[in-house]
């Protein structure tokens, strides 16, 4: 009798969520063309809750220092977030979403919406709202 291995892989939560972000994230790219989830979400933040600094941004879309420094770079290169200083603090960034960034992330809304639909299409209604709840236990 073969004997099952300690460890398997596929039994990890972890692996199996990875496997999950990937597949979401490649529907993400083909619906969403040259912006990642997490430029997205920086974006969505920015355009629901205004101005905020740097900081306040990477805590409220999930993000540490570094990579929220990354994605709010790259989005500042695009044109979409402009960065500033703050008036009553010299040594906090604040990033703005522009113009040009509120009409993006006003019109990847819909397609945003269509990926987490596929991404979530194997599941039935009530196992989607299971899985949510399941995932906000989680966090």
């Amino acid at each position: 009798m073969e004997q099952r291995p300690p460890y398997l892989l596929e039994d990890q939560y972890g692996y199996q969520l990875r496997r999950a972000v990937q597949r979401y994230q490649a529907i993400f790219a083909r619906l969403i063309p040259g912006l990642t989830t997490m430029q997205f979400a920086a974006l969505v933040r920015l355009d629901q809750q205004g101005a905020m600094s740097q900081n306040h941004l990477g805590r409220v879309a999930s993000m540490d220092a570094a990579t929220v420094k990354g994605v709010v770079g790259r989005l500042e290169a695009l044109g979409l977030v402009a960065r500033r200083a703050d008036p009553g603090d010299k040594r906090r960034l604040t990033v703005e979403i522009t113009a040009e960034g509120r009409a993006l992330v006003g019109r990847t809304y819909a397609p945003a919406v269509t990926a987490m639909e596929e991404g979530l299409a194997p599941l039935t209604p009530s196992e989607r709202v299971t899985l949510m709840a399941l995932l906000s236990r989680l966090t």
